[in-house]
């Protein structure tokens, strides 16, 4: 029996296990099998926490989409991990580093008053987005959707900004892009609108289909809204699971300690435990 726990980040649930002491033989097929809503446990994958085997992290993080494929990077998964080692007696550190397939993140994680073992937030540092896609990509080829916003962080996406998100087929028109052939190795796609309150985004994970909300594509999003000049550099992202702030810095800043860099991005948001649980590996 695997001891597991459920997690979620604004809606996007996932598996957590504690790699270093309950190892998963075939992580991609056990994702697949546990994600299952009716014959699992139910979630959009599963995390791997590891002891990192560098000295400049503290920890790692491996993550399968719920049909098995590995993901670079996951903003709501991170937040999660850094509420579960500190909250579980892991580290002591309000600083930590996890180490991910797209580098080292620094998490910060933002304690509350109540308690000296409790995390109220999680400040993420996505580090500088990337913007460049080998060619001119339309996806008004086959749909009336408008040209979109390459951004990768640390995983690709694709935001679409619209004048009525409600209006938009997310499952057929998030399907058909993320396989697009100008994605060879698919893509994650977000439509976003414009709102007095803040962006208001849904996505279609790569891997995963429409989740309740999606970190990296927060960050993208924010990002790809001041690039193109409708919002400034700090954004609130409302998904349907819940709403993250987005920051772009325009300077460094140094805050707990360590200095972020000018154009990173930082995200910060919640975390929360659902439930723990023991499931057979061979369930």
């Amino acid at each position: 029996m695997v001891p597991f726990t459920k997690m979620h980040g604004c809606g996007n649930d996932y598996i957590y296990v504690d790699a270093s002491r309950y190892p998963i033989a075939a992580p991609a097929d056990t994702a697949k099998r546990w994600s299952s809503p009716h014959t699992g446990i139910g979630s959009d994958g599963l995390v791997l926490i590891g002891r990192s085997p560098i000295p400049e992290a503290d920890f790692t993080m491996r993550i399968f989409n719920a049909d098995g494929s590995e993901a670079l990077m996951c903003g709501n998964a991170s937040r999660c991990i850094g509420k579960y080692v500190y909250e579980r007696g892991l580290t002591d550190k309000t600083l930590v580093r996890l180490l991910t397939a797209s580098g080292i993140k620094m998490l910060v994680l933002n304690t509350a008053r109540t308690s000296a073992r409790e995390v109220a937030s999680v400040t993420v540092d996505m580090e500088e987005p990337v913007f460049d896609v080998p060619s001119q990509f339309l996806p008004s080829e086959g749909s009336d959707l408008p040209e979109g916003t390459f951004v990768s962080m640390g995983n690709p996406h694709y935001v679409i900004f619209v004048a009525d998100i409600t209006a938009i087929d997310v499952a057929a028109e998030g399907a058909r892009l993320e396989r697009h052939p100008q994605f060879p190795e698919r893509c994650n796609i977000e439509f976003a609108e414009m709102r007095p309150d803040g962006i208001r985004m849904r996505v279609w994970e790569r891997g995963s289909g429409i989740t309740l909300a999606c970190g990296t594509g927060a960050c993208a999003t924010a990002v790809a809204a001041a690039r193109t000049g409708r919002a400034p550099r700090h954004s609130r992202i409302i998904m349907d699971g819940g709403t993250l702030d987005i920051e772009w810095l325009n300077a460094d800043r140094t805050f707990h300690d360590h200095t972020f860099a000018r154009n990173h991005v930082l995200m910060t948001g919640p975390a929360a435990f659902v439930f723990d649980g023991e499931i057979s590996k061979d369930n």
